[in-house]
C-alpha cells in the first residue's frame, strides 16, 4: 500500500478524438451553406462540445485517479499508525504484566524482610534480656567479692597493725633499758618490719618531740577539755597509720605542760590500743561495716 505508483493516462487517443471532432464540424460548416439550419447547427454545436469534453476528460481522469490515490496512501498510513498502536499496546500490555510480576515479588520481598526483622528484635530483645541479667548477677557477685576482700583486707591490716604496735613497744621498752646493742637490734628490726608493712601500702608515722598538735594526726592520752591551740606534743605512746595516703588511726600522744592519766598511759605502753578504744575493728573498718 505504501509503494502505490501514480497512474500516467495516455492522452493522444483523447487529443486524436478531439481533432477528429473538431475535423468534423469544421467539414460541417464546410459543406453547409449560410444560413445554417437548425440541424446543422445542432450537429456543428454537439460536435465541438463532444470535442470540448474528449480533450478535457483526460484530466478529469488523471485527477479522480490522484485523488483516491491520496485516498488509498493516507489509509495506508492510517492502518500502519493502527498496527504501530496496537504494536505499542502488546508492548505496554507485556510491560504491565511485568511491573505485576515485579510488584508481586517487591511484597514477597518486603514481607520477607519485615519476617526477618521481627525475628532479629526478637533475638535482640531476648540477648539483652539475657546480658542484663547477667550483667546483674555479675555485678552482684563482684559487690559480694568486694565486701568479702574489704572484709579481709580489715582483717590483715588489723592484725598488722597489733603486731606494728608490739613491735614499737618492744623499741620502746629497748629505749628505756639504755643497752645500746638492744637498741640497735631492735631499732633495726622495727625498720624492717616498718619496710614490710609500707610495701602494702600501711605506713607507720610518729610525731616528733615539740610538733605542733594536729587533731586529725594526734590524739592526745589526756581526757577532759581540748588541748589549746599552741600545744605541742612531748611524747608519742601509740604509732599513728596511714593507709594508702589515708589516715586510718592518729598517733597516741602526750601533750606538753598537762599531767598523764596513769591507766591511759599504762595502757598505752603495755600494749598501744585503737584510739577509740575499739580493740576488734580499726576506723577503716568500721567505715566499710557502717
Amino acid at each position: 500500500m505504501s509503494d502505490l505508483k501514480e497512474p500516467k493516462l495516455p492522452k493522444w487517443p483523447f487529443y486524436l478524438g478531439d481533432g477528429l471532432l473538431m475535423g468534423a464540424a469544421y467539414f460541417i460548416s464546410r459543406r453547409t451553406s449560410l444560413p445554417l439550419g437548425h440541424g446543422d447547427t445542432a450537429l456543428l454545436v454537439l460536435c465541438v462540445l463532444a470535442g470540448a469534453v474528449v480533450c478535457v476528460a483526460p484530466f478529469l481522469l488523471e485527477y479522480r485517479a490522484q485523488v483516491k490515490l491520496a485516498e488509498a496512501q493516507g489509509l495506508a498510513t492510517v492502518v500502519a499508525q493502527v498496527r504501530n498502536l496496537e504494536s505499542i499496546a502488546g508492548q505496554i500490555s507485556g510491560a504491565t504484566g511485568r511491573w505485576h510480576e515485579a510488584q508481586e515479588q517487591a511484597d514477597k520481598t518486603a514481607a520477607g524482610a519485615r519476617t526477618i526483622m521481627e525475628r532479629m528484635t526478637a533475638e535482640v530483645k531476648g540477648f539483652t534480656e539475657f546480658m542484663q541479667h547477667a550483667n546483674d548477677s555479675e555485678k552482684v557477685t563482684l559487690r559480694l567479692e568486694v565486701d568479702k576482700l574489704r572484709r579481709v583486707e580489715a582483717e590483715w591490716l588489723q592484725v598488722l597493725v597489733r603486731l606494728l604496735d608490739h613491735v614499737y613497744a618492744l623499741h620502746q621498752g629497748a629505749l628505756r633499758s639504755g643497752q645500746s646493742n638492744v637498741i640497735a637490734q631492735v631499732d633495726q628490726f622495727q625498720n624492717a618490719c616498718r619496710d614490710a608493712a609500707r610495701r602494702v601500702g600501711l605506713t607507720p608515722f610518729v610525731a616528733a618531740q615539740a610538733e605542733p598538735f594536729d587533731a586529725q594526726r594526734h590524739q592526745p592520752v589526756e581526757n577532759g577539755a581540748p588541748p589549746p591551740a599552741d600545744a605541742t606534743v612531748a611524747e608519742t605512746l601509740a604509732t599513728g597509720y596511714t593507709f594508702q595516703g589515708r589516715i586510718v588511726r592518729p598517733a597516741l600522744v602526750r601533750l606538753n605542760q598537762s599531767t598523764p592519766a596513769a591507766p591511759a598511759l599504762a595502757e598505752a605502753t603495755s600494749a598501744p590500743a585503737l584510739p577509740d578504744g575499739d580493740q576488734s575493728q580499726l576506723p577503716l573498718e568500721r567505715e566499710q561495716k557502717q
